[in-house]
């Protein structure tokens, strides 16, 4: 049976057989409650208390009896047909009552041309790029957005759709979507100066080259690609003008003590630090921030997010009822991203 909401928890079951001894709930650990099932007549059983939350993400990691020992094994749920595609594997998902995907998943969108491409610049790997256009506009100067993590972003959150259908309503101006790859990600999305410098100069030269560049360049990610995002917004680039962060790792040690034996904290929070203390700006930006409420760096965004405020930068900071995950970012895009965009670049009819 997929799992219920019943009052204040969620029950959880997963079919009992003679093999199996033992049956855990694998779900993001800032969700509070046990992870442990009991055996009930046919059924392994879990009442969670009722998360602040639009969706759950789980899967069950079951120990059976072999016949060389015991096993165990992460599964989805058998009983529950609803599962999603994350960056980490599929994953079996629970939907709250309300729950709707967004519309412009399904809504009418223009067609478009995929282009791929390589940024050099300082990194010693080239930066693949691709990009994405409306039919019809080659040549024709349009706005940008650049995605960091792009082909993830497509695949998980449906980004080239959204744009797509945003322009087939008439609520964007055609514009071009830059889908960059994270070849070396950790090296690049964590402050590197040279990625930095090879996104915000060079490449942004030559994709204004590939396509005409009309109106602010808006840079975007989710997670490390977040805080690479504005980062790459800081720099003194006049092309760009808009930033969208997703859960941005904005790591400080004040609240993110789980994340210190990471290779590259100390870079990122001392950069973190240098934003954070920064009192005014001469380039204000249009920056929108999503995070969820409930995950490890809502803390860091709230910091953050006051901080660019303090400085001068125009800031939408929203706090949404998921985690860290590319559905929970799909799923913000619209207004959050939508607005950011109108108000750099206008609507359709300008």
């Amino acid at each position: 049976m997929p799992p219920k909401l019943l009052d204040d928890h969620v029950r959880f079951r997963y079919p009992a057989s003679d093999d199996v001894v033992a049956v855990l709930l694998d779900c993001d650990p800032v969700i509070a409650g046990s992870r442990e099932l009991t055996l009930v007549d046919d059924h392994w059983e879990l009442a969670l208390p009722r998360p602040d939350l639009q969706r759950i993400e789980y899967r069950f990691t079951v120990t059976r009896t072999l016949p060389m020992g015991i096993g165990m094994e992460t599964v989805l749920d058998p009983d529950n047909p609803v599962t999603v595609e994350t960056a980490f594997g599929s994953r079996s998902v629970m939907e709250m009552p309300g729950y709707a995907v967004p519309s412009w998943l399904s809504a009418p969108a223009v067609a478009g041309t995929l282009t791929p491409m390589a940024l050099e610049g300082e990194t010693t790997d080239d930066v693949p790029v691709t990009v994405w256009a409306p039919e019809g506009t080659e040549g024709r100067p349009l706005p940008l957005l650049l995605v960091h993590d792009g082909p993830e972003y497509d695949q998980l959150a449906s980004i080239i759709q959204f744009s797509a259908a945003k322009i087939a309503a008439g609520e964007l101006p055609p514009h071009r979507v830059a889908l960059t790859h994270p070849v070396l990600r950790d090296a690049w999305y964590s402050g590197s100066p040279k990625y930095l410098r090879t996104i915000a100069g060079q490449g942004i030269s030559r994709l204004h080259e590939h396509g005409p560049i009309d109106g602010p360049v808006v840079v975007m990610g989710a997670s490390l690609g977040g805080l690479t995002a504005l980062l790459v917004g800081m720099l003194d680039v006049p092309e760009i003008g808009g930033v969208f962060s997703q859960s941005g790792s904005f790591f400080q040690a004040r609240h993110d003590g789980q994340e210190s034996d990471y290779k590259y904290f100390g870079r990122i929070s001392r950069r973190v630090q240098e934003i954070i203390d920064t009192r005014e700006t001469d380039r204000p930006l249009r920056i929108g921030m999503t995070c969820g409420a409930l995950e490890e760096n809502a803390a860091n965004n709230r910091d953050m997010a006051a901080a660019l405020r303090r400085a001068g930068h125009d800031v939408t900071h929203t706090e949404v009822a998921d985690l860290h995950n590319y559905t929970a970012w799909r799923d913000a895009l619209d207004p959050h991203l939508t607005q950011v965009l109108r108000d750099l670049w206008g609507n359709a009819q300008g």
